[in-house]
């Protein structure tokens, strides 16, 4: 995968309100960092060491990337490691998360689980791959309660995207695509199964809300729920749509997404990553001039790293991200 010395720009950064110029410097540039993917997705940024963890999806492989050292493989395959199948459309690793003891949490397509992953020795265990005694489709995407009494518990998303078919899989054993939370003791709920495909979420800095993304084109949006001292829903509701932007002819979907601590929200879908205000009011759109899939704040806190298709690529803000 190559990395540059001297980086060219790709993109614009498109501004839809002064309330963008607090976000972003009128001349801020999207930079590209390595390429040659097929899908790049699920970026975290790792403190300890200063490298940037991402996934191929498609290609079963793990990656990490640092200034110094550009991308390289760190973990192949990153899924699926079983005999050749046809099974899996996309076999690899997604969504990534670090868990309280800095561990890698994996939404592992491939084994159909939460797997976990020892960021020295790479060594992966399962976490959990079944629900009341039916296996997930393929986890998508995840984030970590980080303090009070529900610290250390997970959400997650389950679309069939990972399998063959997807909705049509014969491997497939969820009545229906859902939103999970695994609580610390280890049992595991449903926080919502009526969405269609329910993709990336995302929890804002005081961690009483959770934002869905739901990667449908016939209804992409963002869904908002409140959270009770259970971590289950008390409220629920549509945060934005983002239908006039798919119809508009914008790239992408509903996809991954990231908070800064001002609790604006850092949304890929149609066009780019979509800045949206907590009051759901877009500002900007930061566009990479391909689908974005996810993005993940890092380095300093300053920088948005961005998994677009086939590229991954940064760009510098003025806002500080939850990392």
């Amino acid at each position: 995968m190559s990395a540059q010395a001297a980086r060219p720009t790709i993109g614009s950064i498109r501004r839809l309100s002064a309330a963008l110029d607090a976000v972003v410097a009128l001349d801020a540039r999207i930079e590209p960092l390595a390429d040659g993917f097929v899908w790049s997705e699920g970026p975290v940024w790792v403190r300890d060491g200063g490298y940037l963890v991402f996934s191929d999806v498609p290609a079963n492989t793990m990656y990490r990337w640092s200034e110094a050292d550009g991308a390289s493989v760190f973990l192949k395959p990153s899924g699926y490691d079983g005999p050749p199948t046809k099974a899996f459309r996309e076999p690899g690793s997604n969504g990534l998360a670090l868990d309280a003891s800095g561990a890698l949490l994996v939404c592992d397509h491939g084994n159909r689980a939460i797997s976990r992953v020892d960021l020295k020795t790479r060594q992966k265990t399962i976490l959990l791959d079944r629900y009341q005694g039916k296996k997930f489709s393929s986890p998508n995407d995840l984030a970590v309660v980080q303090t009070g009494a529900m610290a250390g518990a997970i959400y997650f998303t389950d679309p069939p995207y990972g399998l063959e078919g997807m909705n049509d899989s014969p491997l497939k054993e969820m009545a229906f695509n859902g939103v999970y939370l695994r609580r610390p003791d280890g049992s595991v709920v449903v926080v919502d199964d009526k969405l269609t495909f329910p993709n990336g979420l995302a929890l804002t800095p005081d961690e009483k809300r959770l934002y869905v993304a739901v990667s449908d084109p016939d209804g992409p949006v963002i869904m908002a729920y409140d959270l009770g001292d259970d971590g289950l829903p008390v409220k629920r509701q549509l945060f934005f749509d983002a239908m006039a932007l798919h119809k508009a002819g914008g790239a992408g979907l509903p996809d991954g997404m990231c908070l800064d601590t001002g609790g604006r929200l850092y949304a890929t879908g149609p066009g780019g990553v979509l800045v949206i205000t907590p009051a759901g009011q877009l500002i900007g759109v930061i566009d990479a001039g391909r689908p974005v899939a996810n993005c993940a704040f890092g380095e300093d806190g300053h920088t948005l790293f961005l998994t677009a298709d086939d590229i991954l690529a940064r760009v510098r803000l003025k806002t500080t991200g939850l990392i």
